[in-house]
């Protein structure tokens, strides 16, 4: 049997109110390894049950039964990207309807609902719910199995680039003591078997320092390998997405390939504004009096914040738009680092319209009037500005966070009978 949600702060319904209801419900879970907590709630935020669950056949099958007498329900899964995510592809396998709720907004919701940032498994259900009752332009799951491929093997392309790197620093360490001055800093696997084969230690500890050296230069040679598999296959399935990601100067297979799975439908963001806000790129304002000024902002997507930051990278090593635009900065005044970040807020302009482009052009989405969607992300927006090519007409490398999102309103759900 299910327990029974203890939280005094809350209205519940009656036994009779429960069994009666036909109106869409919301259910908010928190999402655990083997175990979920849920809560009913309908449009007017009253809690009807909710209940604790293995994440077992049995305990899934118990759920399930529990929740069909809700007919019309709305599943609303915190970290659907995360923790929730095996949870929430059984239920996409089983017929229903989730949305994902970002972890910062309930949150919020739980200080704002409880008055402290007091954190039960009872409570996180509770302001989960609560989120996705009230909250418009919550992120739809779907089960794209193509995508699903695309993160598995992004992933397993970074933990190979991650023990590259660790092998890497291993390897120049043992390097250092074994060849006066080491070796240079980028070094291949090749090269660091050619400056083996030149040591010739005559102790104990210098022979087993050349040995652990051999076997991280083939330790190197493998991953070096599975690296280029892995980049040959994300290339072919970038490609099969038709995605024009990959046109763009400075962003490889791994870059696209990331960019496609954490950011999912890009129409889900009103504008670029927002979207450089989502991926950390939009300085924060940081204005007083008459001063005004902006600063870095650590927030945001850091994975997608890598993307863009290699990207302007690459640029800044090679004659570019890119590049041109990044010693205007510095001649204006900027100093370096701050020339970088307008540099990449800029570039999260471009990434936004390309796959905003792609989206358009693989759908034919048009809105209610008629219109495709204007280069600002919004709907039906024909303003002049487009960040399509290397050189928007607008300058929005300096501008801070958006104001609120203009979304379109959901349609509220009806109280219960």
């Amino acid at each position: 049997m299910p327990s029974r949600l203890d939280n005094p702060t809350v209205v519940r319904a009656s036994e009779e109110q429960m069994d009666d209801v036909k109106s869409q419900v919301v259910i908010g879970m928190d999402p655990h390894k083997r175990s979920v907590t849920i809560e009913v709630m309908t449009a007017d935020e009253t809690v009807l049950g909710g209940g604790r669950y293995a994440t077992d056949e049995g305990g899934f099958a118990e759920m399930e039964r529990y929740v069909s007498r809700f007919p019309d329900r709305v599943w609303a899964i915190e970290g659907c990207s995360g923790i929730g995510h095996h949870v929430a592809i059984r239920l996409l396998a089983a017929g229903e309807e989730v949305v994902d709720v970002p972890p910062k907004l309930s949150a919020r919701a739980r200080v704002f609902a409880t008055g402290q940032g007091r954190k039960t498994d009872a409570t996180d259900a509770h302001s989960i719910a609560l989120v996705g009752t009230r909250m418009t332009g919550l992120r739809p799951v779907v089960n794209d199995e193509q995508l699903a491929v695309l993160r598995l093997l992004v992933d397993r392309r970074r933990s190979l680039g991650e023990e590259h790197t660790r092998k890497t620093s291993q390897l120049h360490q043992l390097l250092l003591e074994l060849i006066p001055g080491g070796a240079k800093r980028d070094l291949s696997a090749a090269q660091a078997k050619a400056l083996l084969a030149k040591v010739r230690p005559r102790d104990l500890v210098g022979k087993t320092r050349r040995r652990v050296a051999a076997e991280l230069v083939a330790d190197l040679e493998r991953i070096y390998a599975r690296k280029k598999e892995a980049n040959k296959e994300l290339t072919e399935l970038v490609k099969a997405t038709g995605t024009t990601l990959l046109d763009l100067h400075g962003i490889g297979p791994t870059g696209a390939a990331r960019l496609l799975v954490e950011v999912g439908d890009i129409t889900r963001f009103p504008n670029k504004a927002h979207f450089a806000s989502w991926n950390g790129t939009a300085p924060l304002d940081a204005s007083s009096g008459d001063q005004v000024r902006h600063r870095l902002s650590r927030k945001g997507n850091r994975q997608i914040n890598r993307v863009l930051h290699t990207m302007a990278r690459v640029q800044l090593r090679n004659p570019t738009e890119g590049r041109a635009y990044y010693d205007r900065k510095k001649a204006d005044g900027k100093a370096p680092m701050e020339a970088m970040r307008c540099v990449k807020r800029r570039l999260s302009d471009i990434v936004f319209q390309t796959m905003l482009n792609d989206a358009v052009r693989a759908t034919g989405a048009t809105t209610n009037r008629g219109t495709r969607t204007g280069p600002g992300g919004q709907r039906g927006d024909d303003s002049d500005s487009s960040a399509a090519g290397s050189q928007p007409h607008t300058n929005s490398s300096d501008k801070s966070l958006p104001g609120p999102a203009r979304q379109h309103p959901r349609t509220p759900l009806p109280a219960a009978s």
